[in-house]
């Protein structure tokens, strides 16, 4: 039999080694991962590294996403309204055209009338989240002023659009410029609407302006259909993404979590042995080799 005359680097290897694994043990069952440093797995550590900048994008996106819905829907409902109002005008310009109503009935239709080109006005300045969103990419002033020129409304935004990332090479578009909504050269929904007031207030071609109110209010409504597009688009887009999150989420989980039962027991196990390493050495230290093997 050969005897080792001096065991105590062994014995120093093993204590050194039982630590290791304690430490291993401990920091999975902490933070409940099987990879807490490269060195643990490294092809499974670059994995996570990949798995991890994905979620990250991902987390962005529907970030993105979550403040574009909010814009959506505040668009919406407010072209919804200004269709609204421009119905409830066209029903005052058919009353006005009757041909039965007073000089005091159609000044005070006219007034009613103003009082809805004022609301109007008010709509197409709507903000969200402090942004004007009828304004192009010039949100941080309103886009409609009350100026000169045949409506009395005048645009100073830009027809530029804003896009966001939504998803790796996805950019969508969130706006319609106020000019292409409320200013169509055909379609101007401030020039209706004053050209209806003249019309009312001089009982004169009334008929023709309650037509162009009409034609004003379809076209408002076929632009506001994009938004509903758009929002869909949104919805559609982040459904994906909370999916793919899961899954990112489960990969994560199988690439790096830690089985907590196996690591409760080798911790357990690296805890024994190092008491029992760390008694071997104190006996071998109070002993000679001999007493010690004896």
């Amino acid at each position: 039999m050969r005897v080792n005359p001096n065991p105590m680097p062994d014995l120093l290897a093993a204590l050194n080694q039982t630590e290791l694994e304690e430490q291993q043990a401990s920091l999975q069952i902490s933070t409940g991962k099987s990879v807490n440093e490269p060195s643990d797995n490294p092809a499974a550590a670059a994995l996570l590294v990949e798995n991890n900048d994905q979620a990250t994008f991902n987390s962005g996106y529907l970030q993105s996403l979550t403040a574009v819905q909010g814009q959506f829907s505040t668009a919406d409902s407010t072209l919804s309204s200004v269709t609204s109002a421009l119905q409830q005008a066209l029903s005052l310009g058919v009353e006005a055209g009757g041909g039965t109503l007073s000089a005091s009935d159609l000044t005070a239709i006219a007034n009613q009338l103003q009082e809805i080109q004022g609301q109007v006005l008010s709509l197409a300045n709507t903000t969200y989240q402090g942004n004007y969103i009828f304004a192009g990419t010039l949100t941080n002033a309103a886009p409609f002023v009350a100026g000169i020129g045949p409506s009395g409304v005048n645009y100073v935004g830009n027809t530029d659009v804003n896009e966001v990332s939504i998803g790796d090479g996805y950019n969508l578009t969130v706006n319609v410029p106020g000019s292409q909504l409320f200013s169509s050269p055909t379609n101007d929904v401030f020039l209706a609407l004053t050209n209806l007031i003249q019309a009312v207030q001089t009982n004169t071609g009334i008929s023709a302006a309650v037509t162009a109110i009409s034609g004003a209010s379809s076209y408002l409504s076929a632009q506001a259909v994009f938004y509903g597009n758009a929002a869909q688009q949104a919805t559609s887009q982040t459904t994906y993404l909370n999916a793919a999150k899961l899954q990112l989420s489960q990969q994560q989980n199988t690439l790096g979590g830690a089985d907590l039962a196996a690591a409760a027991t080798n911790l357990s196990q690296a805890q024994t042995d190092n008491q029992a390493a760390l008694a071997a050495i104190s006996k071998f230290s109070q002993n000679d080799l001999f007493d010690y093997l004896t």
